[in-house]
């Protein structure tokens, strides 16, 4: 019998609570058609549906009192994240599921991410810089990737070793992950269209946001909320602005929610 593949988020603070987790989770089984489990590091585990499993935050490896708790995600590259082994998804919070995510496992690919230029609209003025455009092109956005547990324990290694360093070389650990990957040949893409953005994909650029209500792309898979505005404020009908419209998303609730 084929061992379940894992699915992994990270909950902690106050930010997110037990109705996210407890919506991605639902999420995932309905769109997950393999055997999974579901894995939830956290800091509080109250109110989370009896199916999903809670583990403790995996510990960064920092001295006390040091270290950003942006980069707390480098965590999962650990050799021995709680004790699991096996292929892994990795999905952030903000986001929302509406397609299939057998594909996500069926990919080819060692370590498998989001290109981050996918979900943003060109940026002409970053050629006046060609390395630093080309540096940007290759980083992947870590709100979805696939790896192997165990398989890269150097990303964590380089950080420790220079946790400073890495702070002012670095914007995020997104960027720091790309770039180790990248440079070991072991970083791939998902095809794009795949995991879209929600201002970028689905709202009408300018005028035609007034014309026509946010719309999931067909091929989209998982609509992310990269930049502004945030999931939650979609979501309680706000982050709209005067040049953005945004108007009916009952499909994306729907989603979110899990109804029909």
């Amino acid at each position: 019998m084929t061992d379940p593949v894992l699915i992994l988020t990270m909950k902690w603070g106050t930010l997110y609570g037990a109705r996210d987790v407890n919506n991605l989770a639902r999420g995932v089984r309905r769109h997950l058609k393999r055997p999974h489990r579901f894995i939830c590091f956290t800091d509080g585990s109250s109110g989370l549906d009896p199916e999903i499993e809670a583990l403790p935050l995996p510990e960064l490896g920092l001295p006390p009192g040091s270290g950003d708790t942006r980069w707390r995600k480098l965590a999962l590259f650990r050799a021995d994240l709680g004790g699991l082994s096996g292929t892994a998804l990795f999905l952030d919070l903000d986001l929302v599921i509406t397609g299939g995510l057998d594909a996500f496992f069926d990919h080819p690919g060692d370590v498998c991410i989001i290109r981050d230029d996918d979900l943003f609209r060109p940026k002409p003025l970053r050629r006046i810089n060609p390395k630093r455009d080309r540096f940007l092109h290759m980083v992947g956005n870590t709100s979805v990737f696939r790896l192997r547990i165990g398989s890269h324990p150097e990303v964590l290694e380089r950080y420790l070793a220079d946790p400073k360093g890495a702070a002012e070389r670095y914007e995020h650990e997104q960027q720091m992950v790309s770039d180790i990957l990248n440079a070991q040949g072991s970083l791939s893409y998902w095809p794009p269209g795949w995991c879209v953005s929600f201002k970028n994909d689905c709202v009408g650029r300018g005028l035609a946001s007034y014309l026509r209500d946010p719309a999931c792309p067909p091929d989209a898979r998982i609509v992310l909320f990269a930049g502004s505005p945030k999931m939650a404020d979609v979501l309680a009908g706000k982050g709209g602005r005067w040049y953005r419209r945004v108007g009916d998303i009952g499909w994306l609730k729907a989603a979110w929610e899990g109804r029909p």
